[in-house]
């Protein structure tokens, strides 16, 4: 196995708590067909209109399509969009119990307008309101519900005045008393705030800006300038199509390219590599592992416009197109192959390595192969030859070599093939169900 598929497979669900800035993205969807006569300004002929929440709430979406289990503190005003925001997070299966309603407060909308595919503008309805000490006060007393039971803690500050210094120090010094790691996606220039934190991950202007160095001093030094200011244990610098690249306080440097097919939007895609690595380290994951499992889902994530969410099927068939060599599976590596085949049609071949590569497999296997369908063939020996195993997996035809009996009944009972076939006296036969292939 490849190892970030062995990694993958690793992965399982989690409880992530969630603290930040909550707001309100709504997108404009239409065509633009002709100019205003009014003022030489394009015409937005509108087709559609959705909102989703944003912010910290683009977090905890993230979190929940990879399967964690979320428990979610902020706050919104008393308008629609914070209703928005709470229902919708609720609908999801997020724990919204630590939102708090702040009267005459503004719940932070921004409304991106898209023509064709390509954002145009975005109109921003907000005012950076700094929270009240009440409203601090009532934030600090549901702390320890936020905390109680989770295995990490992620920080989405994106400065819009509700993540006070003072609330942050209590969060961090609370989560360090319960061993909880923290992760923080900071704002501003001053990281102090952050101190006691496991993990910072700024972008790279945030970086340069708080180390209070110009865009031209080489990258470590940056790093070094904010390990001397801030007392933390990693610094995870994001740095758009270069990739991530993460600091350890010794000055060990690990960096690793974005792999993206197309960068459409990178709205959102900071939120996602904080989800990812919150995941991979509740998992217990190497930090070097978590960042290459998160630079592949922001990958993924900037391929598509607006704040998009990244599940386990996402990530699953990305990491199997990447690792291309590497199509067999067995009972300890099976996860990644069920995530990669939900909601999608499959056929099973099953045959024996004692048959070997003859023209009869050649053709069953190009006989059953389409586009429309992914290919498994299951070796049904108990001790199959590698390098039988070897070729076949090099075939363009077979998407994926399952071995062992119980690995494909427990595949088949999550996830039902559309058809299962034998070769049997050279001939391809046709099975009523994935059981009779087992019992042969």
């Amino acid at each position: 196995m490849v190892k970030l598929s062995r990694i993958f497979s690793r992965i399982n669900p989690v409880r992530v708590g969630v603290i930040g800035d909550l707001m309100f993205d709504t997108y404009t969807t239409g065509k633009v067909r002709r100019i205003s006569p009014e003022a030489p300004v394009s015409i937005l002929h509108v087709l559609k209109e959705e909102g989703r929440p944003g912010g910290a709430g683009n977090v905890v979406l993230n979190l929940l399509s990879l399967g964690a289990h979320v428990t979610v503190m902020g706050r919104v005003g008393l308008d629609n969009a914070g209703d928005s925001i709470v229902k919708l997070l609720a609908t999801d299966g997020a724990s919204v119990d630590g939102i708090v309603r702040q009267p005459a407060y503004q719940t932070p909308v921004k409304n991106r307008l898209i023509a064709d595919a390509q954002q145009v503008l975005r109109v921003d309805f907000e005012a950076i309101t700094p929270i009240p000490e009440n409203v601090e006060e009532q934030v600090i007393d549901k702390l320890p519900s936020l905390l109680a039971g989770i295995d990490i803690l992620a920080v989405s500050d994106y400065g819009k005045g509700f993540l006070s210094p003072t609330l942050l120090a209590t969060l961090i010094e609370m989560a360090k008393e319960r061993n909880i790691p923290v992760i923080v996606d900071p704002k501003g220039d001053d990281f102090t705030k952050y101190q006691g934190a496991m993990v910072i991950k700024p972008n790279l202007n945030e970086a340069y800006a708080a180390a209070k160095m110009s865009m031209s001093a080489p990258l470590e030094q940056v790093a070094e300038a904010i390990f001397k200011k801030v007392s933390i244990d990693l610094l995870m610098i994001t740095r758009s199509e270069a990739g991530i690249s993460l600091f350890a306080r010794d000055g060990t440097r690990l960096d690793f390219p974005v792999r993206s097919k197309e960068v459409k939007d990178v709205t959102g895609a900071g939120d996602t590599v904080l989800a990812m690595v919150s995941v991979a380290l509740a998992n217990k994951l190497e930090i070097g592992d978590a960042a290459r499992l998160a630079n592949i889902a922001a990958g993924i994530a900037i391929e598509r416009l607006g704040c998009a969410r990244i599940n386990l099927c996402d990530l699953a068939n990305r990491l199997l197109e990447f690792d291309v060599d590497n199509k067999v599976f067995d009972e300890d590596h099976l996860f990644a192959l069920e995530q990669a085949l939900k909601d999608k049609n499959y056929r099973v071949l099953g045959i024996h390595s004692t048959q070997g590569i003859t023209t009869a497999l050649f053709k069953s296997i190009r006989h059953i192969a389409s586009d429309d369908n992914k290919l498994i063939v299951y070796i049904r020996d108990e001790n199959p030859d590698e390098e039988f195993i070897s070729l076949l997996s090099s075939l363009a035809e077979v998407n994926f070599v399952v071995l062992k009996c119980d690995s494909l009944k427990h595949l088949c009972d999550l996830i039902h093939p559309q058809e299962v076939f034998v070769i049997e006296h050279e001939r391809l036969v046709k099975l009523d169900h994935f059981n009779s292939l087992l019992r042969k």
